[in-house]
C-alpha cells in the first residue's frame, strides 16, 4: 500500500521588502527579469535603459541610444542580447557586454510600447501605438519586419510570446492570439480597453488586465471566462498583470499606489500590498520564486516571501 503524497507547500506570495533600487533614470516606466531572473532591466524616461543584480541591489551597466524615454525591454535566453522599444518609435537590439546598439529597427509610425523575443532570440516582436505588431529579423540585415500583424484596430499595449504564438492585447478592447503553426488568429472581445496580457505558465490560459478596473482569466483554446478579479484601481494608465511563479495567484499593479494579489481559483483578494504612493508602473514577477519587482515613479523595489531570510 503506498502512502499519499505529501501536500505540496501553499505557495508563498512577495510580502517584505528585500532591496530598493534608486533608478536615477526619471520615471521608470518598465521594470522585467531577464529570462533566469538573476538580473533586471529598467526602462527609463531618461532615454536610458539599465541593467542590475536587483537581488544585491547593484547597477551593472547603463545602454543609451534611444532618442526619447524607453517603454519595455527585454533580455534573450542567454543574456546576451537586450531589445527595447520606445517613444522614439524605434526597436534597438543591444549587446549586452559592449553596451553599443547592434541594429536599430524603424517601421513603427507611433512609440513602441512592447517588445519581446522569441525563444531562440532570432526575432523580436515589437506592438506599438500605431496598430500594428511587427516581426523584426536579428540576423537579417534587411531594414524591414518580416512580418506585420494589422488587425488591431487601436494601439497594441502589450505582446508576449510562446514557443508557438503571439499574444497582444490592444486599446480596442480585444485579446488577440496569432497561432503561428496553423496560421490562425484567435480573438477575444473583453470591450475595455487592454493594458496587459500574459500567458499562464502551463499554457492553457491567458491573463488579461483592462482599463474597467478588472482582471480576466480566459481559458486559452475556447476563450471561456475562468475568473474575474476586482479591488484595484485602472482606469488611466497602462498597467502589468501578471501569474506567480506557481500559478497560484494572479496580480496586478494598481493606481492607488498598491500591488493586488487574487487566488486564481477562488478569486478571493490574497494580498494587498502597499508599495508607495503614486502609480504602480510597472510589475514582473520571478521565473522561479516567489520574488517581485514593482516600478513606482523613479525607484524599484524587490519583494520576497516572509520566510525570506537576506545574506
Amino acid at each position: 500500500m503506498a502512502f499519499p503524497r505529501p501536500r505540496p507547500a501553499r505557495p508563498e506570495l512577495p510580502r517584505q521588502r528585500v532591496q530598493t533600487l534608486q533608478c536615477g533614470q526619471g520615471a521608470v516606466r518598465a521594470a522585467r527579469f531577464n529570462a533566469d531572473g538573476n538580473y533586471c532591466l529598467t526602462c527609463g524616461s531618461d532615454k536610458t535603459l539599465k541593467l542590475w543584480n536587483p537581488h544585491k541591489g547593484t547597477a551593472l551597466r547603463t545602454y543609451q541610444g534611444h532618442g526619447y524615454e524607453v517603454l519595455d525591454a527585454a533580455g534573450s535566453f542567454d543574456n546576451s542580447q537586450i531589445c527595447s522599444g520606445g517613444a522614439d518609435k524605434a526597436v534597438a537590439l543591444w549587446d549586452v557586454t559592449t553596451g553599443q546598439v547592434v541594429r536599430k529597427y524603424r517601421g513603427h509610425a507611433g512609440k513602441v510600447n512592447c517588445v519581446q523575443f522569441n525563444e531562440e532570440a532570432t526575432v523580436i516582436v515589437s506592438g506599438s501605438i500605431d496598430s500594428t505588431v511587427r516581426c523584426w529579423d536579428c540576423r537579417s540585415r534587411r531594414p524591414d519586419p518580416i512580418q506585420v500583424l494589422d488587425e488591431a484596430k487601436d494601439g497594441i499595449s502589450s505582446v508576449k510570446l510562446s514557443a508557438h504564438e503571439i499574444l497582444t492585447g490592444s486599446v480596442d478592447g480585444r485579446v488577440r492570439r496569432y497561432d503561428l503553426r496553423t496560421g490562425q488568429l484567435c480573438s477575444d472581445y473583453i470591450g475595455s480597453p487592454i493594458t496587459s496580457v500574459c500567458f499562464s505558465k502551463d499554457g492553457q490560459c491567458v491573463l488579461a488586465a483592462s482599463l474597467d478596473s478588472t482582471l480576466r482569466l480566459l481559458d486559452k483554446d475556447t476563450g471561456e471566462l475562468l475568473g474575474e478579479y476586482t479591488g484595484h484601481r485602472s482606469t488611466t494608465y497602462r498597467l502589468d498583470c501578471v501569474l506567480n511563479e506557481q500559478d497560484t495567484h494572479v496580480g496586478c499593479a494598481s493606481e492607488d499606489g498598491h500591488v493586488y494579489f487574487w487566488d486564481l481559483v477562488e478569486g478571493s483578494l490574497a494580498l494587498s500590498l502597499p508599495v508607495g504612493q503614486g502609480v504602480v508602473q510597472s510589475l514582473a514577477f520571478h521565473p522561479r520564486l516567489p520574488c517581485l519587482l514593482v516600478a513606482t515613479q523613479g525607484q524599484v523595489t524587490l519583494w520576497r516571501e516572509d520566510t525570506f531570510q537576506p545574506e
